[in-house]
């Protein structure tokens, strides 16, 4: 039992959901990125370090090839440092970006985020990414030079495996999905969808639309807070709800429409209200609501 509501409550999407106050006194809502999601972003960023770091290796050994052991040698060490920087600088120069976020973080829709609520700062981006070395490359460089030099033995395969799976696992132990960068750079990674933006109902064409229209004394009869009401049933577009409020809008205003004209009636009386108190918000005067005078 215990098992299976440790699970019901991984399931839950609201056990991700943190608040996020700005300095300001704003309450953003966020939600955490699961430790799924961190780990394809991840992965896509490492493909892509790898990718490019293999293009630099060719472009290196053809650049090498006329030299010997002994001239290569001090150049294959300035491959390595730069080797090093690549994958560092890429994870530092896109987080502290404007987007916060990594090319493979924004394939899988996150990206990071201060814990304070304040903006993400440059130092609290390379702490997070330098600790990843630590965390991750350096026991797998460890284990890459070792095995090149035939000098790999059972136990250091093992110690540097368990060293970055303890890592790596991290996130799965703690509530908030923190690496141990995180924790110590005060970030922790959010989700961050990509927002489309909705149709403007008051540009809908609706040729039956057309055919109504109304007087200042009929669009008075509604407010700010009708209209936000009046945008939700025309944008969820259920027939029985359009047909209900357009019965009420009509009965209360003295219009007549067709039950078949329900949409379009509500479409149209939706935009002249819009321009209607958009023209009166610029004079100064604020219908909240149908009880307002």
């Amino acid at each position: 039992m215990a098992t299976a509501r440790t699970v019901a409550k991984t399931k839950n999407p609201a056990a991700l959901i943190r608040p996020l106050v700005t300095p300001e006194g704003v309450d953003l809502r966020v939600k955490l990125a699961d430790a799924g999601t961190r780990a394809s972003g991840f992965l896509l960023d490492v493909a892509i370090i790898i990718i490019a770091a293999v293009v630099i290796s060719l472009v290196t050994i053809f650049g090498l090839a006329g030299l010997g052991f002994q001239d290569a040698q001090p150049l294959f060490i300035v491959w390595v440092i730069f080797i090093f920087f690549l994958r560092n600088v890429y994870f530092i120069a896109f987080e502290a970006g404007r987007r916060a976020a990594t090319p493979g973080k924004r394939m899988v829709g996150v990206r990071v985020a201060s814990r304070s609520g304040a903006g993400l700062t440059l130092d609290q981006v390379i702490a997070r990414n330098l600790m990843r070395e630590i965390e991750v490359f350096l026991p797998l460089s460890i284990l890459a030079a070792r095995a090149s030099a035939d000098v790999a033995d059972t136990l250091t395969t093992i110690f540097g495996l368990v060293w970055a799976l303890l890592f790596s696992l991290f996130p799965l132990f703690n509530r908030d999905r923190l690496r141990i960068g995180d924790l110590l750079a005060g970030t922790w990674v959010v989700e961050a969808p990509k927002v489309a933006l909705v149709e403007d109902l008051s540009l809908r064409k609706d040729p039956i639309a057309a055919r109504f229209q109304f007087s200042a004394a009929q669009l008075d009869a509604y407010g700010i807070a009708e209209l936000q009401k009046l945008e939700e049933v025309l944008r969820r577009d259920d027939y029985s709800a359009l047909k209900a409020v357009a019965e009420t809008i009509s009965r209360k205003i003295g219009a007549r429409v067709e039950s078949i004209d329900s949409k379009a009636f509500l479409t149209a009386y939706y935009g002249e209200l819009r321009a209607h108190l958009e023209r009166k918000l610029l004079l100064g005067n604020r219908k909240a609501d149908k009880y307002a005078r």
